[in-house]
């Protein structure tokens, strides 16, 4: 043992040090809630090339995820799975080990790597998705919350990660609303379907009341078997002990109650799905229920429709409360849907009522809540409003909350199954199938019946931006847009398209003559004002200053001179050529100031009513130009345009 001030000297090669860790050991787990179910998303950064800089990433992500209070992953976790492999095979590409890539390393230029990588994003989808950009953008975020606490991040990284991604944000196109016949369709084939829904729940409960113990009577009785649905113990196992292998073989009241045709193993999984069907919703029986709240309920989207429970719901004998949850704005609000009390349903009418309570809000709700009850007694965990029972994992019937997205289940093929000639859509529906189209379907109802400023059109669900983005584009909304635009644009355009009339000399004098007077479409009386001048407005005559198109009738009218010569009031004498010359004279200086864009709108058409005057007493110009010469003539305006003419 040394002496104490003596040292011990060394020499060789220092051992190796093990890696400084970058985070907890294990699979790195997020979990969030969809809807009400809840959702867990990992990653194992040892299933990478680049374990460390997956763990980096991982690590990253969770902690944002926490701190940030996601209600979503937002695909970080597939920005990840993404960009690590991409970014091991560009690190064997320049000689570097992948096993050991950090974000700390100074040798690797990783803002060239992230470069390629969104390149490489742009090959592998479609040219106008915006998953590229959001991939992009997801990454960038993680390594900048690394940054922010991991000082030996180099500053180029450090800088590319605060700036803005590097790929441009396609626009997607936006959704436009079914059109009012396809609206009528999908109530049509919503309410028969769930007739249909309700017809056969009862048939099976009514077997059912019958149904024995298979287990003691027998498995080849249909209401046998509805009771081992009901007391949960039918499964494909159970059958293929009882049942002969081959379908051909079986009874033939077995064999139409086949959900779809097989043989062997597919058909003992057809006859369990069927009979658990004649007690229990699927998925595709909640697309009618779906339809029916989404075109009845303006104020839910699909996503709080899909997320509500049955204690979500108070009913009265007034209507229905109902409390909605929108994720996404974390708001909650409840809702109140009032009973329509219409009267009874008229005989051959039924498909299209709508009172008695039953395709109201309430009713839809009442008769949804009854279509699952026997789910919820018999599994217990059938909360949520839209649990439907399908097979899971290939043996056994099990509720669950329905996502309408796994194969022959979605809002396209419940369309698809309803399309055909004797169908409710004859020629089907227009692309695409989104449910969240049915929504806007709604919005638009809304709008026609309505009216209004974009505050009414919006209501109380959302702002005026968001109805501006999502809702005003639709092809009913611009057409409704269009139609008072051009209902205004007649309007005016009917009130200011005449032009003036000219009234020669030898006219003019006989002006006080009935004849004449009515001619001109005035009275004798103002015929006689117009000839001596007690109507004149400075460039022209006026039949009625009070009775003009531009003004509100009794007012004196207040755009005279500068419209009168494109107003159908006006009367032209030839006395009152050198004004209309003057005031030639100041259109023209106007072109010279204004744009040409700007003067067309202002004076363009004052200019063509002119030209057509002069070209038609092209003899007097001269003398009105001597005149204006020779008496230093100039506009007669009132003094409030004297700004304008002025310039």
């Amino acid at each position: 043992m040394p002496r104490r001030g003596e040292r011990r000297t060394t020499t060789g090669v220092r051992a190796p040090q093990p890696p400084t860790s970058v985070g907890h050991v294990g699979i790195r787990e997020v979990v969030y809630f969809a809807g009400v179910r809840e959702t867990r998303a990992t990653i194992d950064p040892s299933a990478f090339d680049c374990p460390e800089l997956a763990a980096q990433l991982a690590d990253a992500w969770v902690d944002y995820h926490r701190k940030s209070n996601l209600k979503t992953v937002h695909g970080y976790d597939v920005a990840i799975r993404s960009f690590v492999p991409f970014a091991a095979g560009q690190l064997r590409s320049l000689g570097a080990d992948p096993a050991t890539a950090r974000l700390e390393d100074e040798g690797v230029d990783y803002p060239e790597i992230i470069y390629r990588w969104e390149q490489d994003l742009l090959t592998k989808y479609p040219e106008n998705s915006r998953r590229p950009w959001s991939l992009a953008r997801s990454l960038l975020t993680l390594v900048h919350h690394w940054a922010e606490r991991a000082p030996a991040v180099p500053e180029r990284l450090r800088r590319r990660a605060e700036a803005p991604v590097g790929l441009s944000r396609v626009t997607s196109q936006v959704l436009d609303e079914f059109t009012n016949n396809e609206r009528l369709q999908l109530k049509g084939a919503a309410q028969a379907d769930l007739r249909a829904l309700e017809k056969r729940l009862a048939e099976g409960r009514e077997m059912l009341a019958v149904g024995r113990d298979p287990r003691e009577h027998g498995w080849r009785e249909v209401p046998n078997l509805l009771w081992a649905a009901r007391n949960d113990v039918l499964s494909v196992a159970v059958l293929r002990e009882h049942l002969p292998w081959h379908a051909k073989n079986w009874p033939a009241n077995l064999r139409e109650f086949l959900a779809d045709r097989g043989e062997g193993y597919r058909a003992f999984g057809g006859l369990v799905r069927g009979v658990h069907w004649m007690l229990f919703p699927r998925e595709r029986d909640l697309h009618p229920f779906r339809v029916l709240l989404l075109l009845g309920m303006t104020d839910c989207t699909s996503e709080e429709l899909h997320a509500l429970s049955v204690s979500d719901l108070e009913f009265n004998a007034e209507g229905v409360r109902v409390v909605q949850a929108k994720n996404r704005a974390e708001r909650v609000r409840a809702d109140f849907h009032p009973v329509d009390s219409a009267g009874p349903v008229p005989e051959g009418l039924d498909l299209y009522y709508e009172g008695r309570g039953e395709w109201d809000v309430p009713g839809l709700l009442r008769r949804l809540v009854d279509a699952a009850s026997l789910t919820r007694e018999v599994f217990g965990n059938a909360e949520p409003l839209f649990t439907a029972v399908e097979m899971r994992h290939g043996t056994r019937m099990e509720p669950a909350i329905a996502t309408f997205q796994d194969p022959g289940r979605g809002f396209t093929h419940w369309i698809a199954a309803n399309t055909g000639a004797d169908l409710p859509f004859p020629q089907g529906l227009s692309q695409p199938h989104d449910v969240r189209r049915v929504r806007k379907t709604s919005k638009t109802t809304r709008v026609v019946a309505l009216g209004g400023t974009l505050t009414d059109l919006a209501g109380d669900d959302h702002s005026v931006q968001v109805f501006q983005r999502h809702y005003a584009h639709g092809t009913t909304a611009h057409v409704l847009a269009a139609a008072a635009m051009n209902r205004a644009q007649t309007k005016v355009f009917d009130k200011i398209s005449g032009r003036a009339t000219l009234v020669l000399p030898a006219e003019q004098a006989r002006l006080g003559e009935p004849e004449v007077a009515s001619a001109l479409g005035v009275s004798s009386e103002q015929g006689i004002e117009l000839r001596d001048g007690e109507l004149d407005m400075g460039v022209s005559n006026c039949k009625d200053p009070r009775d003009s198109p531009h003004s509100t009738r009794g007012k004196l009218c207040h755009v005279a001179p500068a419209m009168c010569m494109i107003c159908s009031n006006a009367v032209v004498f030839v006395s009152q050529l050198p004004q209309q010359l003057l005031l030639w004279d100041h259109i023209e200086h106007m072109r010279d100031v204004l744009n040409p864009t700007t003067w067309t709108a202002v004076w363009g058409r004052q200019a063509a009513a002119l030209a057509s005057v002069f070209q038609e007493l092209a003899d007097e110009i001269p003398a009105a130009r001597s005149a204006i010469a020779e008496q230093s003539l100039s506009l007669n305006l009132p003094l409030g345009m004297r700004t304008e003419y002025d310039r």
